[in-house]
């Protein structure tokens, strides 16, 4: 089965045995009656388990060609989750250009507990390597990483996490299963925050995990249920209803985003600009290889490099929203800097590019004419 297909029909058979539903039913209950102690039909409290959770699970399993899906209350519950999966004096190796909210929780929780981060630039998957030691657990990869779309090489950094047997999870937010499937690279755990692309709609916080291996998903499912973080049925409705439809949103997403990413380049007002289809983007080989297209998500500089410059752009705008998160069907526009990546030290945000002029575009899927005017008068 392919994409398309997967996206619309994966892991749906028999989701309502008793009455054929096409869609999955919302079951809005938190407790299941039983007809003795411990005899149930699969299900004996919502937190444990809920059938549109399942569904949702199921599906997220079909479209990143993993065997299992663990659904969690946002994309931050989904990492907690991983990260507990270690415990105090293990260490882990990350992309030092990750999302704010990411490095919050490992610095500010995780390395409270005596969890260690080593934050490297992974441009070249050979410094995972220099940094492995007796103690290293799991490396932790985003691609395209946010908000400066770095590109790394997951096959790569596969290669070595299997020789040393660790762990290898992949944010796969903005790429989503439409572009890229690290599972199938090497990865060992995909993550989603589904509040974006998956949701699609800017109407639901979600995230979540897939893997293939039994054991790992077995140890997943323990803490989900154990540690609580788990979505709504509702929300579980809503995502499975925003994956049905993703393949033809990130279509368009790709394609209004080559448009914006180039129009950008041209402008006179803009410094730099980060997509990773430039032939001249740092390991744009490595994302021609392993996605199947770039993406809707642009970051640039405004040229007179000041934070105000930044604002003033950003408070023209009229068809591109000024709000945090991404991947909904509306074009946002905000500034990493005192936004979704505030909880990152300045001196370090400025080491990896996130300087007071950046400004991230999440281009949506309206009519390009209109985004690129909307930029250019702001711009002017």
């Amino acid at each position: 089965m392919k994409f398309n297909t997967k996206a619309i029909h994966g892991g749906q058979k028999n989701i309502d045995p008793g009455y054929n539903s096409v869609m999955a039913p919302i079951y809005q209950t938190s407790t299941y009656s039983q007809s003795s102690p411990g005899e149930h039909k699969g299900f004996e409290y919502s937190r444990s388990g809920n059938p549109t959770r399942s569904a949702l699970e199921k599906a997220l399993a079909s479209i990143e060609n993993g065997s299992y899906g663990i659904a969690f209350g946002s994309g931050l519950a989904a990492i907690d989750a991983v990260l507990k999966l270690l415990k105090p004096g293990d260490e882990v190796i990350c992309t030092n250009d990750l999302y704010g909210g990411t490095y919050r929780l490992f610095i500010s929780i995780f390395k409270e507990f005596g969890i260690k981060f080593h934050f490297i630039g992974l441009n070249e998957a050979a410094a995972v390597e220099k940094h492995i030691t007796n103690k290293t657990r799991l490396v932790w990869v985003e691609t395209p990483t946010n908000p400066m779309m770095n590109i790394i090489d997951v096959a790569a950094v596969a290669s070595i996490t299997s020789k040393h047997d660790l762990l290898l999870a992949v944010d796969n937010t903005f790429a989503t299963a439409y572009l890229q499937q690290p599972l199938d690279l090497g990865a060992d755990i995909v993550m989603h925050s589904a509040t974006k692309y998956l949701g699609g709609h800017s109407d639901l916080v979600m995230g979540s995990l897939v893997v293939k291996d039994k054991e790992l998903a077995d140890r997943l499912y323990f803490i989900q249920n154990a540690s609580g973080a788990v979505p709504g049925p509702q929300d579980c409705f809503l995502a499975l209803r925003g994956i049905k439809t993703l393949h033809v949103r990130v279509q368009r997403h790709c394609e209004n985003g080559r448009a914006i990413a180039q129009f950008l380049k041209q402008n006179k007002h803009v410094g730099a600009v980060y997509w990773p289809g430039f032939t001249d983007h740092p390991n744009h080989a490595v994302a021609s290889r392993q996605m199947s297209d770039y993406g809707g998500m642009v970051s640039f500089t405004v040229k007179k490099g000041t934070l105000q410059s930044a604002v003033d752009v950003l408070e023209k705008l009229k068809v591109f929203t000024l709000a945090e998160s991404l991947g909904g069907v509306e074009s946002l526009a905000g500034l990493p800097a005192s936004m979704t990546h505030a909880s990152i030290p300045k001196e370090e945000r400025e080491k990896q590019g996130i300087v007071d002029s950046l400004i991230r575009l999440s281009v949506g899927i309206e009519d390009i004419d209109d985004l690129m005017a909307d930029l250019e008068q702001a711009l002017e």
